[in-house]
Parts: structure tokens; C-alpha cells; sequence
């Protein structure tokens, strides 16, 4: 679904947002060039330094509603505001008495709500971005803190017109199948109505485990086939050494994140046209969606074993991006995923 603010992301049926998370915008320019069209959180900020920075870069931004963001008001490189950081978890606590730090309940879902109202009073003209947690998809996640409940995600989400989650299953040993059944819950808590963003993984953050070129790819057109109209990337390694933009500094997954992003924007037309019509067969996921007179076809593969599958077509179909055709049928390696096209007629 696409919705339209005065000041906010463009609502052209050829824009697709592609974000990356809490980045310096002396990066601005490599980002943009991997097919990144917004920066999501800003240290500290939004600073001047910062905007003028990102505005010189072209680079629009989501960003908190303080006193300098509030006197930018009518620069569109503030594409957005937002809440704090994954409300829905347990947050950060010091003991009044020890001095001790630990970890009390996650925000209130009402009290999200209301500043949700506020933010709104002071700026009715760009959307807000709410971010939760994994709790949106992962029931196992401990990490909500006492008293939380499932429930209390139809609450939280009446306080943003955009509303992501992030879960980073390889990093933290989960299936990727999490990704598309947090954007499902999503849409199904806001009925629809609102825009549903994914957080996506493509670094080891502080796990063992660094999810692979094709998982984060697989994982990226996942989340799109379930409905996401936006994604943020997560490009922080904490472990074994910290750097803040590992995504940069590692070529092979640049490469692949570029080239995916690169894609998305060619099909975001196809991808922002009205829903298709979704089915699971074999282990594949395919979405097919009807654009000017072709028939295109996403998919994706769900499980751990290569598959042959058939595909919801009655012609030759071109495989996008890979030099080659088929014909009913195409075989799946685990992680694969598969872009077709039929020509009207």
C-alpha cells in the first residue's frame, strides 16, 4: 500500500525505501551507491552537521523529533521521525539504590501510543516510524522482560504509520522463516492499513554465525513476497571487533546487497502494485503479480533440500537477472531465490 505525507517519502509507484540503520553520514555516498535510498536513526541527532551532510549526499532520513529536526520541518531530507529503538524490549535500568544496571519492562504499549499522538501535534505532515523487537516473530525471545505479552503488539502498533521489527536469525542461530512470519503478524495486527518495514541482517553482529550473500538475499525477497514495503539494513559487528559499518568492508556481501537493492528499485512498480496472489508449494514460495499485461513471479525457497517446483504460468517465463527462460517448471537449490516475467501475450 502506498500513502501519501506532504513532506515525506516520495509515493511515486517507482519508489521502493531501502534503508540503513544508525550510520554516519560521511557514508552517504557509498550507501547511495549500493542502492540505499534512506538513513534510519542518527547518533545523537539530527544535528545541522548531520543534515547538512546528508542533504549534500541526497540522502533522506528518519529521524527523532528534537529541536533541530522540528526547525528543519520544511527540508525534505527529513523524510520521517520516529520512537526510540524497539520499545517492546526490556529497557535499560539503573537501581536508585546500588547504582547497579539491569533491566526493567518494556514501554508501556499505550505510553507509545500517546507520544505517538504528540509527535503528530507537532508535525502532522511526514509519517512516523515505530521499530519493535523480534518478539513480533520469535515467541521464544525471553527478552521482553516480565509482564510482556503477545498481545500487547495490537496496542504498539496504533502508534506509528510505519511499523518494522528486526530479527537476525542466522546471527542468532533461528530459521529465516521468521522474517516473513514477523511481516505477516504485522499486517495482520494493523489490518492492512499501515506499512509494514523489514529489518534485515547481512553482518555477524555479535553472534557466531554471519548469515551468507544468498540467506540475506533469500531473507530480503522473503519479507517482500509476505507484503514489507520498506527494509533497513542492520550493518553493525560487535564481535569479535566492533565496527560500525561492517556491511563496507565486507566486498562479497556488498556486492550481493548492492546488486538486490539494485533489482528491487527495477521492480518497485511491480512490487508496489496492488497485492498478488501467494502460495507455498514444494518448499517454494512464489507471489505472482499482474503489472501492465506481464505476469511476474517472485520466489523463494523455505527449506533445506534442493526442490524442482511448478510455477504459477502458462508460458515461457524469463528468469530475471540470469540470462535464461523456463517453462512450468525450475529447480531450487536451498536459499535460492528465482525472478520471473512473462510478456503479455
Amino acid at each position: 500500500m502506498k500513502q501519501t505525507w506532504k513532506n515525506g517519502l516520495p509515493s511515486s509507484p517507482d519508489y521502493f525505501p531501502i534503508g540503513v540503520w544508525l550510520q554516519s553520514p560521511e557514508n552517504a555516498t557509498r550507501y547511495g551507491a549500493a542502492g540505499i535510498n534512506l538513513y534510519v536513526a542518527l547518533w545523537q541527532g539530527p544535528t545541522e552537521k548531520q543534515l547538512a551532510a546528508l542533504k549534500a549526499a541526497k540522502m533522506r532520513v528518519v529521524c527523532e523529533q528534537n529541536a533541530v529536526g522540528l526547525a528543519h520541518k520544511d527540508d525534505p531530507t527529513i523524510a520521517a521521525w520516529m520512537h526510540g529503538d524497539e520499545p517492546d524490549n526490556a529497557q535499560a535500568i539503573i537501581d536508585p539504590v546500588t547504582g547497579k544496571k539491569g533491566w526493567g519492562p518494556c514501554v508501556p504499549p499505550q505510553k507509545i501510543v500517546d507520544d505517538y499522538k504528540r509527535l503528530r501535534e507537532k508535525d502532522s505532515t511526514r509519517p512516523i516510524l515505530l521499530n519493535l523487537g523480534q518478539g513480533v516473530a520469535n515467541d521464544g525471545w525471553k527478552g521482553r522482560g516480565a509482564g510482556a505479552k503477545l498481545s500487547d503488539y495490537q496496542t504498539y502498533v496504533q502508534g506509528g504509520d510505519i511499523v518494522s521489527f528486526d530479527v537476525y536469525p542466522v546471527a542468532s542461530g533461528l530459521p529465516l522463516g521468521l522474517v516473513p512470519k514477523g511481516v505477516d503478524r504485522l499486517i495482520g495486527w494493523t489490518g492492512g492499513k499501515k506499512l509494514v518495514w523489514s529489518c534485515l541482517e547481512c553482518t555477524r553482529i555479535d553472534g557466531k554465525t554471519k548469515a551468507t550473500p544468498r540467506q540475506v538475499r533469500n531473507e530480503t525477497w522473503r519479507a517482500i513476497i509476505h507484503g514489507a514495503r520498506g527494509l533497513i539494513y542492520f550493518v553493525h559487528q560487535f564481535q569479535p571487533k566492533f565496527n560500525v559499518h561492517a556491511l563496507l568492508d565486507d566486498p562479497e556481501m556488498l556486492a550481493s546487497v548492492t546488486a538486490t537493492n539494485k533489482q528491487i528499485q527495477a521492480l518497485a512498480a511491480v512490487i508496489n502494485s496492488p497485492r498478488g496472489k501467494r502460495r507455498t508449494q514444494n518448499g517454494v514460495e512464489q507471489l505472482v503479480v499482474e503489472h501492465q499485461g506481464d505476469t511476474y513471479i517472485f520466489a523463494a525457497a523455505t527449506g533445506d533440500t534442493p526442490v524442482t517446483v511448478e510455477l504459477d504460468s502458462c508460458g515461457k517465463l524469463e528468469v530475471l537477472g540470469e540470462g535464461r527462460t523456463v517453462s512450468v517448471s525450475d529447480t531450487f537449490a536451498p536459499d535460492d531465490v528465482h525472478l520471473y516475467r512473462m510478456t503479455a501475450g
